[in-house]
Formats: structure tokens, sequence, C-alpha cells
């Protein structure tokens, strides 16, 4: 197949088509973008040494997190952490429409295109829309990088649009994100059968979904455990282990088994939440949901996944926020008591060091970010199921099933395996944060050289007028931050519940008795 050909044959299609295309774009445009923030943050050079021996710092830019060398790693994680729910909802786009792409696809082969032909068509169509999603993603960097460079009076920058991503760079990430997509639409196109007469799928095993994801959760929340034991043993004798690749593999390793312990474990809530739909409830709106939970558990496993995954994070950086703000309160004890002792008024000192809150910020906008773009997901894939059901909702209209019945076993259907599923999410992102920073503060202990003399006597001979305190050991223990914990589960039930309301918004059209004929 000539590529000219390949193009064509991708792009064609309906108002539908065209909309997935849109919308797989701009999934690849945000992917890109956080990508491309990364690694322009991977290009900022290492400062030069001082000549006082202090830290080294990148002192053209205002924000911390960008001038110390050893801050940057995080800043670069969370922003590819940002894919993360980006990357999904390409996938959820992906599959809108999915009828009338079949549709096309059965055509092809009609007109004696081959299956692997038809095959290469369906994932050319995801690569191609990823690539214009990338490259619109590039021009934006390239723009807002100069729309963004605003230094203020001292020459400092907020961002670090001084430096750009090398060219082999910046064409990886443009490239490579498409390609990526590519190969996962063929993978995921490896059970479908294209003949001349339509699009089939291969059947999958009707077993019932088992618990054993839960494997995969308990092993992540261990390897936290494993990575706070390291972190004290190098607190304690100083041992070089926890620079080591160990506690990094821990830390993103035991993330993503418990991420996807969680994602993988709401296909058995979903069963068994069907299970006890079809056993108790009496109204028709229920048990139409528990039947469509038993028929196939997995469907919450993929609409989802992305909004677990952001869930999972965000408790995580909950419970890191708590550990933080413990910590300042011990520091700030300390510093009192320092004060007290030098016969000082309290001063900030480093009790008044609000860094860490402040990076946590950064950090809660991220997952509010990635919170709002997997709900985006969760709405294109109600959207999708609606339409891709409208023959058998047409057919319950025309049994003289209520407009109203459908949509409340919709909401059924979403808001039952959820509510459990966000619940466990915020569990174990819990117990991952506090396992990874501990469930206790200390701060203090040993001796230090205070001086109660007059601050000027103090500057000019320390020495003479110093003289040693005993610190006391100041042990705070973490709380679990319930209210915080509340409020991220609060918001995202209301995330889902717009994006469920919204979605409704498709069943009426697709109810009418043409699509018994059409559909």
């Amino acid at each position: 197949m000539k590529p000219t050909a390949l193009l064509g044959l991708a792009l064609a299609g309906t108002r539908t088509d065209t909309l997935r295309v849109v919308l797989t774009a701009v999934s690849a445009a945000l992917a890109a973008l956080a990508v491309l923030a990364a690694l322009t943050v991977l290009a900022i050079p290492d400062p030069e040494p001082r000549a006082d021996a202090g830290v080294p710092l990148n002192d053209q830019y205002t924000s911390t997190l960008l001038q110390e060398p050893g801050l940057r790693p995080g800043v670069i994680a969370a922003l590819l952490l940002l894919t993360i729910p980006v990357l999904a909802l390409a996938g959820q786009c992906a599959r809108l429409g999915a009828p009338s792409r079949d549709r096309r696809l059965a055509a092809i082969r009609l007109a004696g295109g081959t299956p692997r032909q038809a095959m290469t068509v369906a994932a050319a169509e995801t690569g191609v829309a990823g690539l214009l999603g990338t490259c619109a993603g590039l021009a934006v960097f390239l723009v807002g990088r100069g729309v963004l460079h605003r230094p203020d009076a001292e020459g400092r920058i907020p961002l670090p649009t001084d430096v750009l991503p090398s060219v082999p760079a910046l064409a990886a990430a443009v490239l490579g994100l498409p390609l990526l997509a590519a190969l996962a639409a063929a993978v995921m196109l490896r059970r479908v059968i294209v003949t001349p007469l339509g699009v089939t799928r291969q059947a999958r095993s009707r077993r019932s979904p088992g618990p054993w994801p839960a494997v995969l959760i308990v092993l992540g929340v261990g390897a936290s455990l494993a990575l706070e034991a390291i972190r004290k043993n190098y607190e304690d004798s100083g041992d070089p282990a926890f620079v080591s690749p160990l506690p990094l593999l821990l830390l993103f390793g035991g993330g993503l088994m418990a991420a996807l312990g969680v994602v993988l474990g709401t296909g058995w809530i979903s069963h068994a939440t069907g299970r006890v739909l079809h056993r108790f409830a009496r109204r028709p709106a229920p048990l139409l949901a528990a039947r469509r939970l038993l028929a196939d558990p997995w469907h919450g496993s993929r609409t989802l996944a992305a909004l677990l995954v952001a869930v999972v994070f965000g408790a995580g950086a909950l419970a890191v926020r708590a550990f933080f703000a413990t910590m300042l309160e011990a520091r700030q004890e300390v510093q009192r008591f320092y004060d007290e002792a030098a016969g000082q008024e309290t001063t900030g000192g480093y009790g008044s060091d609000t860094f860490y809150l402040d990076a946590m910020d950064v950090v809660d906008t991220a997952v509010v970010v990635g919170l709002v773009i997997a709900a985006a997901g969760l709405l294109v894939t109600v959207a999708e199921a609606v339409v891709a059901r409208r023959r058998s909702h047409a057919a319950l209209a025309a049994a003289g099933v209520p407009r109203s019945v459908m949509g409340r076993a919709l909401v059924w259907q979403t808001f039952a395996p959820l509510v459990p599923a966000v619940a466990l999410a915020m569990t174990v992102g819990t117990l991952m944060g506090r396992g990874y920073f501990g469930a206790e503060v200390r701060e203090g202990g040993g001796r230090a050289q205070t001086c109660d003399a007059a601050p000027a006597l103090c500057e000019e001979n320390f020495e003479k007028y110093s003289h040693l305190i005993e610190v006391p050991d100041v042990v705070r223990a973490v709380p679990v931050p319930l209210g915080d914990l509340a409020l991220h589960g609060l918001g995202v039930l209301v995330l889902v519940a717009a994006a469920t309301g919204l979605g409704l918004l498709f069943l009426r059209p697709g109810t009418s008795a043409e699509e018994l004929r059409t559909g």
C-alpha cells in the first residue's frame, strides 16, 4: 500500500471519525507538552561551583525547584507522571465511533484489501492523529517559550525558558509518542478479525475476575515499607545504600505495582458489586446495571484506569503533605526552645522554611490537572458506551422502558464499582505515602551551641559568650489527613458525576426507533 493511499484511508470517514482524530490529536499534544517540559528541565546545565564552597545553584531562576540540581529530578518525574492520564485519555478517544470505523474497515476488505492492510490502516489512523497532535504540541511549546520568557528586575525568570532540549530529544518526543500510540493500537487490535462482511472480536474468557490483583497491592505497599527501612538505615549509619538504584527501583516499581493492582482490582470489584446488586436490588435500573456489570466486569478497569491512578497519587501526595506539615511543626518547637535558651525573641530560623509545603503545592496542582484530564477521558468513554449500545437502548425504549430508567442504570453502572474503587485507591495511596516517609517525625536531640549575650557581642566573639545546651527530642506522630482525603474523594465523585451527566446527553438521540434499522 502506498503511503499516500494509507494516509488517505487513515483520515477518511464520517464526522465521528474526524472527531476521534481531533480528540486523539489533542491528547497527544498534551502528552507532548508534558514530555517537552520534562526535557526542558532536564536540559538545565549544572551550575558553576561557588567560591564560598556553598551549594551550587542556578540563580537565574526564581523557583527553588529549578535552582537546586538535586530537586529537578522530582520535577521531571512529576511532569512525566502527568502523561499517564493523558495517554489513557488518548486510548479512550481512539475507541470513539468504533462501529463506524468497523464498517469502514470491512469496506476496505470488501474492496480487496488484505487483513493486514486493514489493520495497518486502523493503526495508522492513531499514529497519524498522534503525529498531528505532537507537532501541534511542539508548536505551542516553542511559541509559549517565547511568550513566557519574562525576566524580572534582577534578570531572573520563573520558568526555564532560557534553555531548549537538543534536536534529537525534540525529535524523539515528537516522533516517539505517535509511534508508541500506533504500536499500542496494533497490540489492541491483535484479537480483531476484519472480514468483508464486518468486524468481529475474539471472545474473552468467561471466567469471572479473581482477587489476585491484591497481591500487586501488597507488593507495592511492601516496597514502600522497604524503602522507609533503607532510609532509616541511611540516616542512622550513613550507609550509602540510599543513593543506589535500589531505592529508585522501589519507589517507581512499588508505585506502578500498587496502581496496577488498584486498576485491575476494579474488575473484581465490578463483578462483586454486580452480584450484590443482582441479589438484593428490586428496581429495574440497578438490576439492569447489575447484568451489565456481570456481563463485562472489566469495563470499570478500562474506563476508570486513568482516574484511579490519579487518585492513588493524589492520596499519596496528601499523606506526604501531612508528613511535611508535621515536620514543620516539630522544627518550630525546636526553634522556640533554642530561642528561649538564648534569651531571644522567637525567630523564624529553619522552623519557618515552608519549601517542602510549597513544593507539594506544585504536586497537588499536577494531581488536579491529572484528575480533570482523566474525567475528560471518562466523559468520552461514557458517551462512546451510550452510542455503542444505541440498538439495545432503542429496543428497550420500544419495549416500554422509560429513558429515565436507562439513564439511572448507567449511573448505577458507573458509581456502584467507582465508590469502593476510589476508597481502595485512596487507602493504597495513603499507605504508600506513609510508608515512604514514615508515620512519625523526629527533630532536635543532641547538643547545640547558643549565645545569650547581646547580638553585637555574640557577633564579635561568639566563642566567649556561647555555651552548650541540651536540645530535647521532639517526636510527633504524623496524622492521617482524613479531612483532605474526604475532600479528595468528594472531588473525584463530583468530576465523575459531571462527566456522566454530560454523557447522558447522548442517550436521547440513541433511543429512537430508527436505530433498530440503522444501528
